[in-house]
């Protein structure tokens, strides 16, 4: 099983930017999607963005034109660049490597720890 490890969050003010990064213990190459998700307290936990081993990308509804995620497969890390952040995006960020389930669609499987992003002045 594949172990993530997020890093990157912080404080930040409305209007900033963070980069989060994940790192995975084995090839990431080898894995077949990997997705951003987050959770604000009392809330669920949302879909942020995904990237395929292939580059395909998807972004979640209320981060469109803001965050970019992208991977460096040489560093089996995945990242995702927060633009214009607003406080609503505060949440623990987490990474996992996402599965397709057929009939389902995209699943998330492993889970990092998670790192907190919190935006506000």
């Amino acid at each position: 099983q594949v172990q993530l490890v997020e890093s990157g969050g912080g404080l930040v003010q409305p209007g900033g930017s963070l980069r989060l990064s994940c790192t995975t213990s084995g090839s990431i190459f080898s894995i077949d999607a990997m997705g951003w998700y987050r959770q604000a307290p009392g809330k669920q936990r949302e879909f942020v963005a995904r990237i395929t081993s292939g580059g395909n990308i998807d972004y979640g509804d209320s981060v469109k034109g803001r965050f970019i995620i992208s991977r460096d497969n040489a560093k089996n890390t995945v990242y995702l660049r927060m633009n214009s952040l607003k406080p609503e995006d505060t949440a623990v960020y987490y990474c996992a490597e996402d599965r397709l389930l057929l009939g389902t669609g995209w699943v998330p499987g492993s889970w990092g720890q998670g790192t907190q992003v919190t935006v506000s002045s």
